[in-house]
């Protein structure tokens, strides 16, 4: 139930932190862009990604919408089912399970209602930019390292394991 509560809440977050946004900051537009600067590395600008991660088929022609909208909502379900599945001593799979699905529920509510992602963190290092971001992303992102954690500290209890069962034998 906790998991539940905490995908929630990142959609949550990532929704409200996206409608502040827009409200606050005209959108960017052909080189045009209202930003904050908070840092001398990172500043707020809204876009809108219509494609996938790192802007990838952006400019695809529109069918893409629909199709990253089937696989957000397909990966959705998977992982659903997976965190539903996933035994009660597994606390950081199922937390980096919620991140990524708090994460990819959040984006997929964006392509759905207006077929693009909005983003509005921005990272740079003097004229280099880092892909803009947002809220959900942070959190897939936060997610895909739990399960890469989970992924190495586990491989070494179970080859622990195996060990010790074949010196028992």
């Amino acid at each position: 139930m906790m998991h539940i509560f905490l995908c929630l809440t990142i959609v949550v977050l990532d929704q409200f932190t996206k409608w502040y946004m827009v409200g606050l900051l005209a959108v960017c537009e052909r080189g045009n862009c209202q930003t904050i600067e908070v840092l001398p590395i990172f500043k707020l600008m809204v876009l809108y990604n219509t494609g996938a991660a790192f802007s990838f088929l952006s400019d695809a022609g529109g069918w893409q919408r629909w199709f990253l909208v089937c696989v957000s909502a397909g990966v959705s379900v998977f992982i659903a089912i997976w965190l539903y599945r996933i035994r009660l001593q597994e606390k950081r799979l199922a937390l980096g399970l919620s991140f990524i699905l708090g994460g990819a529920i959040g984006n997929l509510i964006d392509r759905v209602a207006t077929g693009s992602v909005v983003d509005f963190i921005v990272v740079h290092w003097q004229s280099h930019y880092f892909p803009a971001f947002n809220i959900a992303d942070s959190a897939i992102f936060i997610g895909a390292c739990l399960l890469a954690l989970d992924m190495f500290t586990n491989a070494d209890k179970k080859e622990m394991e195996n060990t010790n069962g074949q010196t028992k034998e």
